[in-house]
């Protein structure tokens, strides 16, 4: 019996020109709202593009398949969110430890519920399209942005930094999971972030040279008057 080949997930061609970037990033933003609207089922690329305006020839320039188109589409969320992390760590570099979390953390959900229905759509599709890859890669880039930041914190962390930076990257992972997994993940953000922000604030308080004492809930309230 022959075996199946694999299908291909990886772009043709990456874009070089202006133009070209142009059009590619019609394409994706046409993949999602395909997506949206008819589900992963009824997606075509014949359909992505109608939508983004462009012949099906344009797409088979960059994209082999509808499998490619999504896998790039939910790339292109995972790098925006990559991205705004990585601005705030840098901005944040000499700040408390607290201060840096607040900001990371409100960074992080901000941008990954910038448009909740896309979110989802895209969570939906990830483990048709090799999610787990895009996934270790953009956690690859948390975890060296979150590392530096920390590296730099006003009062020092007594616990290394590399793992601080893991378990706050899972706790992150953990909270966005269960929101884009709920039925109402808009309602859910604000109350979600604050008790993350609570928790995280709380654990980087216990791994810095503040020691263990009680964060009271005047500081709770500064804190979160950051954001």
């Amino acid at each position: 019996m022959p075996r199946r080949s694999q299908v291909v997930l990886e772009p043709r061609k990456s874009p070089v020109q202006a133009r070209s970037a142009a059009s590619v990033a019609a394409i994706l933003e046409a993949t999602i709202q395909v997506l949206l609207k008819v589900g992963k089922g009824r997606l075509t690329t014949t359909r992505v593009a109608l939508r983004a305006g462009v012949s099906v020839g344009t797409i088979y320039q960059y994209f082999p398949n509808k499998s490619a188109l999504l896998q790039a589409a939910l790339k292109r969320h995972m790098v925006e969110i990559t991205e705004a992390v990585e601005l705030v760590c840098k901005e944040q570099q000499g700040e408390t430890p607290r201060q840096m979390v607040t900001a990371v953390i409100t960074a992080f959900l901000q941008a990954k519920m910038r448009d909740a229905k896309s979110s989802v759509a895209l969570y939906s599709v990830s483990s048709d399209v090799d999610g787990a890859k895009i996934v270790q890669q953009m956690e690859a880039r948390f975890d060296k942005a979150i590392v530096r930041m920390l590296a730099t914190a006003s009062e020092p962390l007594t616990t290394d930094p590399q793992i601080v930076a893991a378990v706050l990257q899972g706790a992150m992972a953990g909270v966005g999971r269960k929101m884009l997994e709920s039925s109402s993940p808009e309602k859910k953000l604000e109350t979600l972030r604050r008790e993350l922000i609570l928790m995280a604030c709380s654990y980087l308080d216990a791994c810095s040279a503040r020691g263990t004492g009680d964060i009271s809930p005047a500081d709770n309230t500064a804190l979160l008057a950051l954001t």
